[in-house]
C-alpha cells in the first residue's frame, strides 16, 4: 500500500490468499516470489506449480497473466532437472484437484 513500508512476507501472504481463491494473476505473482525467494523460501518447484496453476486459471489480466507465467517458467525451467519439473505438474494437478487447500 501506499505509505507503507515493503513487506515481502505478507505480499507473498496475500497473493497466497488469492490464489488459493483461484486468481490466475495472483497464482502467476506467487511463482515468481518463489522463483526468486521474496517473501518466501526459493523453491523451483513451487514457483513451477503456481505458474502451472496460473495456465489452467480464470481470464482475469489474461495476457498480463501469459507474460507473468512465462517469466516465471523461463526463470525456473533451466535451474531444474526433469524429475523436478515432473513433480512441480504433479504437484499442481493435486493442488487444482484439492481446489488450492494445503499447497
Amino acid at each position: 500500500g501506499l505509505g507503507l513500508a515493503e513487506d515481502d512476507k505478507a505480499a507473498a501472504e496475500w497473493l497466497r490468499r488469492a490464489a488459493e481463491q483461484g486468481y490466475a494473476l495472483a497464482q502467476s505473482g506467487l511463482g515468481l516470489m518463489y522463483a526468486t525467494g521474496e517473501g518466501v523460501p526459493e523453491d523451483t518447484v513451487y514457483a513451477h506449480m503456481w505458474a502451472n496453476i496460473a495456465a489452467s486459471g480464470g481470464g482475469e489480466g489474461k495476457e498480463k497473466n501469459r507474460l507473468l507465467r512465462g517469466h516465471v517458467l523461463n526463470l525456473v525451467e533451466q535451474k531444474m532437472i526433469a524429475s523436478q519439473i515432473t513433480k512441480a505438474r504433479k504437484l499442481a494437478r493435486e493442488c487444482v484437484r484439492k481446489q488450492y487447500k494445503d499447497c
